[in-house]
């Protein structure tokens, strides 16, 4: 604070400016760096996160792009292997009715036939482990490649049909020689199958030998082709692992069952139990929800870093599609815009902070040298140069505080002028009563003198000696008492000057230019002029001369600080002028004496000037009233009539 006095008023602008300027100016460099900086990041962070989702979309599009590829081409080996099926069932009746006729033309017995037939059906194969098989319409199996007459009518199905009756009911129902199709899931423990297989079988109905015949192969060996399809998917994983995320990201699948099923080192191996560096088990999460995002700490040696990875769930294989890479590799871009934008908002706001500075200190110029010019012209009015004149060249305030003060210079000198005239009326007035009091006092002896003068004048004769000296003694006992009536009159409170005053204008005057006093300037004044009072008939001169006297007294009454109200309102038909103060007080029977001429507290008072004050209040058909507290303050209130235009003095 006390750095703060001593500096001029230039630098106290700069350092109460700047501040108000620098600090909007950095915060809101801030708020819009921040602002700027976190939507380039929200779009970059949005950016990238979409460029996750759309590669996890892209690879599983990729998946059932493969899917429906090998879809088509094994529906259209279904269709072909159906096809076969069929006509391996018809070549297979075609044999059994070759060899019916040769019966039917007595070249070989039935059992013969059937023989030949059952050897030559078993020798087709059909895929893998498909074959060709008869059984009567009772169930036996007349040709079979394990179980040949073994009754299997009773046989179910992997869905628990009986599959057999239905086969067997279905071709009899039918026209002989009419193909029928049926699949169903079948476990052959005789060849060693351990799981189920979906299989197919054409079969038709041969009425002469009573028999069912079958050609049949599962689906998985007779229209698929492995190692294609095989040789497809493997390239098609080594696309994926090839696709890079960020700098060490990667694509990877697994199963529900948490085994990965394309990873860039893994692949093959479950870790459907494995966790995180937090504990969490991140692999078992994905494979419950299936589809979503998640984020883990990762890392194998030294501190973990977050990883993000989103993942998208591919149905028809049952697998989950991972995109992921490292959160500081996934921000990388967005840290590096706003370290640039961070960098290019400070060297914009130094700049601006610069240019400001510079405003700032000519702004300050500009207000301070036409300040510096007003206080060269008050240290002149000061050294009594009151004849001194600011140069006004603006309309602004200060401006207007130029000639403000002009219009106080102007009207010091007029206070001058009028403390002087005050002054000489109340040394008028003190010698006034002064001389009412001493021609009270020496006109007594004066005409007890003249009068004894006059009669030993006329007891004695021009001749006598001592007549010369009697008529010298009344002679100038005449001229003292001339001298003492000459004095009153000269003395005497003079006729009072009536005019339309505006009372409120001349105590706000007079008030101003109390104020000023070297005497009052421990006191506060405050004005409670009623507004819309009426002019009144009253000698200006004389009013100023009982305002600054009521004043002047109020500001000796009050000893450290203290408060004075000056107000006017009406009363009736009169108008009220009130002085109260915060002062000592004045004990009661002081408040008695008062008014009386001479009779003073002060040490070098004269004890005139209320008694004058009063004097003019009744030249005014007014009155003057004083009450007081001692410690609390007093009050003076003068009373003046509205109407005062026929009293006459």
């Amino acid at each position: 604070m006390k750095l703060m006095k001593s500096l001029r008023l230039r630098w106290k602008m700069l350092v109460v400016v700047l501040p108000l300027v620098l600090i909007p100016l950095i915060v809101v460099g801030g708020i819009v760096s921040y602002t700027s900086v976190d939507l380039a990041r929200q779009g970059i962070n949005k950016a990238s996160m979409d460029d996750l989702e759309h590669m996890a979309a892209f690879t599983r599009h990729l998946l059932e792009s493969h899917h429906q590829q090998f879809q088509v081409y094994q529906k259209e080996r279904k269709d072909d292997f159906i096809t076969d099926l069929k006509t391996l069932a018809k070549i297979a009746e075609n044999m059994v009715a070759a060899e019916q006729r040769l019966v039917e033309n007595g070249e070989i017995t039935l059992k013969v036939a059937q023989q030949r037939v059952r050897k030559q059906l078993k020798q087709v194969n059909i895929g893998e482990t498909g074959y060709l098989y008869a059984l009567t319409s009772d169930g036996t199996l007349q040709v079979h490649v394990a179980r040949e007459q073994e009754n299997i009518l009773n046989e179910q199905d992997g869905d628990g049909r009986f599959f057999i009756r239905q086969m067997v009911e279905t071709a009899k129902a039918t026209e002989p020689g009419e193909l029928n199709l049926i699949r169903y899931p079948w476990r052959n423990e005789a060849l060693g199958d351990t799981l189920f297989r979906e299989k197919l079988a054409a079969y038709l109905y041969f009425p002469q030998w009573d028999w069912v015949i079958a050609a049949a192969g599962y689906i998985s060996e007779s229209y698929t082709d492995m190692m294609f399809e095989q040789q497809a998917l493997n390239d098609l994983k080594e696309k994926i692992k090839q696709k890079k995320v960020g700098l060490t990201g990667y694509i990877f699948c697994m199963n529900s069952k948490g085994t990965f099923t394309i990873h860039p080192q893994d692949e093959g191996q479950n870790f459907i139990d494995i966790r995180d560096r937090s504990g969490h088990e991140f692999i078992r999460e994905m494979c419950e929800k299936k589809q979503g995002w998640i984020r883990y700490p990762w890392g194998d040696e030294g501190a973990a870093r977050m990883k993000i990875v989103r993942y998208e769930y591919f149905e028809p294989w049952d697998w989950i599609v991972a995109v992921g890479c490292y959160e500081d590799e996934f921000y990388e871009a967005a840290n590096t815009i706003s370290w640039n934008s961070a960098k290019l908002t400070l060297a914009v706001t130094l700049l601006t902070s610069l240019i400001c500075v510079l405003l700032v200190s000519y702004a300050s110029k500009v207000f301070t040298d036409p300040i510096r010019e007003m206080i060269r012209v008050i240290r002149r009015v000061k050294k009594g140069h009151l004849d001194e004149q600011m140069d006004i060249d603006s309309n602004d305030e200060l401006g207007e505080l130029a000639h403000t003060f002009n219009r106080m210079t102007e009207i010091i000198t007029q206070n001058q002028e009028m403390q002087a005239s005050l002054a000489q009326h109340g040394k008028m007035a003190s010698l006034g009563v002064l001389s009412s009091g001493v021609a009270h006092e020496i006109n007594n002896p004066l005409g007890v003198i003249l009068g004894y003068a006059g009669y030993i004048e006329n007891k004695i004769g021009e001749k006598d000696p001592n007549y010369h000296y009697i008529h010298e003694i009344k002679r100038e006992s005449k001229r003292c008492r001339k001298i003492v009536q000459d004095l009153l009159s000269y003395a005497r409170t003079p006729q009072s000057v009536l005019e339309k005053t505006d009372i409120n204008a001349l105590l706000d005057q007079i008030v101003d230019f109390a104020a000023n006093h070297t005497d009052m300037h421990h006191v506060t004044i405050v004005k409670n002029l009623s507004p819309g009072l009426p002019e009144l008939n009253i000698d200006g001169d004389q009013m100023r001369q009982v305002a600054i006297n009521l004043i002047l007294n109020a500001g000796g009454a009050i000893k450290d600080h203290g408060r004075l109200e000056v107000e006017t309102r009406r009363d009736n038909e009169d108008i009220l002028i009130i002085f109260r103060d915060s002062g000592v007080g004045i004990e009661q029977e002081i408040l008695e004496r008062i008014f009386e001429p001479f009779f003073t507290t002060k040490e070098k008072g004269t004890g005139l000037g209320l008694a004058i004050s009063k004097q003019i209040i009744e030249q005014h058909h007014g009155s003057i009233h004083m009450t007081s507290t001692p410690g609390v303050g007093t009050t003076v209130t003068v009373r003046l009539p509205q109407d005062s235009e026929e009293y006459l003095l």
